[in-house]
């Protein structure tokens, strides 16, 4: 049996990071505390069980509205206007109008694995997935689908005023199956600490070093790994050049030596043009140079940097992102 917080984190995986964020506004520090560990800490659920936590969320909410409707004004003031019958289908559609969004266990999928789940089905079963998913998503999927597909699923898009909800769930139901063929146990993790990592991105800066410094204190270890994903050396792209002027002077040259031998071109060119002309040229000299080394000495040079970053945020003295992930234009 589930306790009620492994049963929110089910729930908040299902909707997704953007809306889970906004459900954070409205709990308190210690259930945001509550509900982040559990996502981070979750363990691969069954797919079964996962829809019966789905279940029971839709039907707590319906009997919640169909109750508060069913006792008060409301429900007396529809049945004197349109009669008894009426009233129960208006109700009926507003129970209907807060049960989760179908397919929305789909939203764990990158678009590679999307893609990969609907080759192979009919255009039909394309359509109907494609309509209830985010529409970014959707035009990304339809987009990389063949030419002959992209028509005919378009066009069956466009045509699909209403679906049977027997029919919905018996094709996620096959979806879910075939998720679990393809990519294993993995995607049927409920959270996990990239679940955690993608929600905090979307939360604002005090809220979570608030989640964290809770986190800190109970789980350390767990709170530095969440810190650490949270930026990546790649991350670096969105850094004003001021900003990371400042962490080039402090980190070791040594390091930052070490950190652009598996870095992008990009990365190392932005690197270099914030680097003094000297500076850069002693770091490209000691590149060419540089003996083969163990890769996990090249990404422990690029955290070490990270880290320092982070640590330069954490002080007030640079901004790594302007709100979590808008772009931010280089000096």
């Amino acid at each position: 049996m589930l306790d009620a917080a492994r049963k929110v984190a089910v729930v908040m995986a299902a909707l997704g990071p953007e809306l889970a964020a906004k459900v954070y506004e409205h709990l308190d520090e210690e259930e945001v505390e509550r509900v982040t560990l559990e996502i981070a800490q979750a363990q691969p659920l069954p797919g079964e069980e996962r829809l019966e936590v789905l279940r029971e969320f839709h039907d707590l909410q319906e009997s919640r509205t169909t109750l508060t409707m069913g006792t008060g004004f409301a429900q007396a003031v529809l049945e004197r206007a349109f009669g008894l019958q009426r009233a129960r289908e208006m109700l009926a559609r507003v129970a209907e109008s807060v049960a989760p969004r179908p397919f929305a266990f789909l939203q764990g999928l990158d678009p590679v694995q999307l893609l990969m789940l609907l080759q192979g089905e009919h255009p039909q079963t394309i359509a109907l997935v494609l309509s209830f998913l985010d529409p970014a998503a959707a035009a990304l999927i339809l987009k990389n689908l063949t030419p002959e597909q992209q028509g005919d699923v378009a066009s069956r898009v466009a045509m699909m005023e209403s679906t049977n909800p027997q029919l919905v769930a018996s094709v996620a139901a096959i979806l879910e199956r075939k998720i679990e063929a393809l990519f294993g146990a993995d995607l049927a993790r409920t959270g996990g600490i990239d679940a955690v990592v993608q929600l905090l991105t979307r939360v604002d800066r005090s809220t979570e070093r608030g989640i964290l410094g809770s986190m800190e204190g109970s789980d350390p270890e767990l709170a530095d790994e969440i810190r650490r994903r949270m930026f990546l050396f790649e991350d670096f792209r969105s850094v004003q050049g001021r900003d990371l002027q400042r962490i080039i002077r402090e980190v070791d040259q040594k390091d930052i030596v070490l950190a652009l031998r598996t870095a992008s071109d990009e990365i190392a060119q932005l690197f270099f043009r914030n680097m003094s002309q000297r500076m850069a040229e002693v770091v490209r000299e000691d590149l060419a140079l540089l003996p083969p080394t163990r890769l996990r000495d090249l990404e422990a040079a690029q955290q070490r940097i990270v880290a320092l970053a982070r640590h330069l945020e954490e002080a007030g003295e640079i901004i790594l992102s302007e709100g979590h992930g808008d772009d931010a234009m280089l000096s």
